[in-house]
């Protein structure tokens, strides 16, 4: 048996957005993302997911549920099986427990708090060490942008996690890549003094460390990032975009950088949208992941040869997620910067300036293949057309595939129906249009108040089940969910939605997340406010149901019959409205 605890934190760490694109491609859309329906045939995209409610609702049939509930429907698993599933990604183990036992021992050591002691330990050497903290100075960072990004110190000395793990040779550490075991048997730290820089996951836990020489030649590597382990695949993650959603939200736009002190520097100087790849060219994964944030990336590079490959391999890894709607574009910095070193010099305007004269996708691969080609003879134009075939195939975006067609058909000297006939082209698949959602019906207050309680289930802590009408169509879902979270504070709305299955119809869980899904985090709505004039409601109700209880009770067996408090609860109701106050 699965303890009901740990269904709660396997819902808490995974990412229902990342479960469900690996199965069906998602495009962002506002505040979530959306797909054609993997349950029933639809041409237009009905199915939605929400990465803040982290459950997913088809407005066409249906379907709904959290990632546990999608890898059930999509893959045909049981229960065990899915948790099984997604707990495997997670890197955690499945603790069981026996029917008659309260909570069971974890088979394993949860991989996330072994990072998560070794970055404290980190951030608490970093304090004691003068060489270290002179670095960051030097570099330019301050002491709240080193705390922002918890940045550490990993001390000199072959052993020093040993201080922080008793066991330190356990299987554990070696997995997640902080300890090494060598030929002879020896174990001793991967990190070695090096300033730390801890690499988060979109649920901003930690998954692996970047580690940096302070100056010089130092032990090993300039840079050193965490080896591939359970909790970290470097192809899939880029460093600072926990931190900088907020701001890429504000700005709608991300700018995507080499190295993680370029994302520090960045943030230092207020330009906090930006992103960093992990020592590996950036990937189709880190493109999907860009475009769920916003659909205007700038890739910035250094201008010398090495920037200009890494970009050209970015562009080539985008084409396939290139969309009517995205804006991708590139900045060349000069030869002698970087984006650390340019932002230290030109500030955050100068850097904004610059972004601002980034070149368009289109422009960057046209100029970039005219540039290998001599166009001036036929030679050199058919090598360009050869060049630009495997371009062409990649493109899905019918607008922006034309507008491409056309230049290169124009620098080839033919017309863009030759190019399509000579490249073997087929035209562009159109992408749907996304469903139009039916207006809001105003629900009824029970229906009000679960909708606001699986909003932020924090706010049932001040709700008493006993307030809920025995009448109410959602009385079982809603006291579930107050008594859920006064047990547990931390239940998010997906462990809630998880909860609620057996408990309350699939008619009503269907309708309360397509209800959810419906509510634009983008719109000014104040819901506390909302909350508590809900209360206040429910609260009256229920006071008012006692008085009419206790008038009947009074009219068939007489005053007598009351207790005080009911006498004193009819006395207040007939008492005018100033002598109350």
């Amino acid at each position: 048996m699965i303890p009901n605890h740990f269904v709660q934190e396997l819902l808490n760490r995974v990412d229902i957005v990342d479960v469900v694109d690996t199965a069906v491609p998602l495009k962002k859309a506002g505040a979530n993302y959306v797909a054609c329906c993997p349950f029933h045939g639809e041409k237009t995209p009905s199915f939605t997911v929400s990465p803040t409610k982290q459950f997913y609702h088809c407005f066409g049939c249906g379907a709904h549920g959290t990632a546990i509930g999608f890898v059930m429907e999509y893959h045909g698993l049981g229960f065990v099986e899915a948790v099984e599933d997604l707990a495997k990604r997670a890197g955690v183990a499945v603790p069981r427990e026996a029917a008659t036992t309260a909570r069971a021992p974890r088979v394993a050591p949860d991989l996330y708090e072994v990072m998560k002691q070794a970055s404290q330990y980190y951030r608490g050497e970093l304090k004691k060490s003068p060489r270290a903290i002179e670095y960051l100075k030097g570099r330019g960072l301050s002491g709240e942008i080193a705390a922002k990004f918890q940045i550490g110190y990993a001390p000199p000395g072959w052993q020093p996690l040993r201080d922080v793990f008793p066991e330190y040779e356990s299987e554990a550490l070696s997995t997640v890549g902080l300890t090494i075991r060598n030929d002879e048997g020896r174990v001793y730290d991967r990190f070695r003094d090096r300033v730390m820089f801890p690499i988060h996951d979109q649920r901003g836990q930690i998954i692996g460390f970047g580690g940096r020489v302070l100056g010089g030649d130092g032990d090993g590597p300039k840079y050193l990032n965490s080896p591939e382990t359970p909790l970290f695949q470097k192809g899939q993650e880029l460093y600072g975009l926990f931190l900088a959603r907020p701001a890429i939200r504000a700005s709608g736009k991300v700018v995507v950088v080499e190295g993680y002190m370029d994302v520090v520097a960045l943030s230092q100087h207020g330009v906090e949208y930006a992103v960093a790849t992990l020592g590996t060219a950036t990937t189709p994964l880190h493109i999907a992941k860009l475009t769920r944030q916003t659909e205007d990336i700038v890739f910035c590079f250094d201008g010398d040869a090495a920037g200009r490959k890494a970009a050209w391999r970015a562009a080539m890894n985008a084409l396939p997620a290139v969309t009517d709607g995205l804006k991708l574009s590139f900045l060349f910095l000069p030869p002698e910067h970087d984006p650390d070193s340019y932002v230290r010099e030109f500030g955050r305007e100068g850097f904004e300036s610059a972004l601002s004269e980034a070149l368009p996708l289109s422009t960057y691969v046209v100029e970039e293949l005219s540039g290998r080609h001599e166009l001036g003879t036929p030679e050199g134009r058919v090598r360009f057309l050869e060049d630009a075939k495997p371009i062409l195939q990649q493109l899905q975006a019918p607008k922006f595939g034309l507008m491409l067609r056309k230049r290169v058909a124009e620098l080839a000297g033919v017309s863009q129906s030759e190019v399509e006939q000579l490249l073997k082209l087929e035209a562009p698949k159109p992408i749907g249009k996304v469903l139009a959602r039916a207006p809001r019906k105003a629900p009824t207050l029970t229906r009000k108040l679960l909708q606001l309680l699986m909003l932020k289930p924090q706010l049932a802590r001040s709700l008493e089940s006993e307030w809920v009408p025995s009448t109410a169509v959602e009385r079982d879902a809603l006291v579930h969910v107050i008594e859920s979270v006064q047990a547990d504070p931390m239940l998010n709305s997906a462990a809630l939605l998880q909860g609620l299955q057996g408990i309350a119809s699939q008619q009503l869980l269907g309708e309360l997340a397509g209800e959810l899904l419906a509510w634009d985090e983008e719109e000014t709505f104040d819901l506390e406010n909302e909350f508590d004039g809900a209360v206040r409601q429910l609260r009256g109700a229920t006071e008012q149901r006692e008085f009419l209880a206790i008038v009947q009770l009074a009219q068939e067996r007489g005053l007598q019959a009351l207790s005080p408090e009911q006498r004193e609860i009819l006395q207040q109701f007939r008492r005018p409205a100033t002598q109350k106050e």
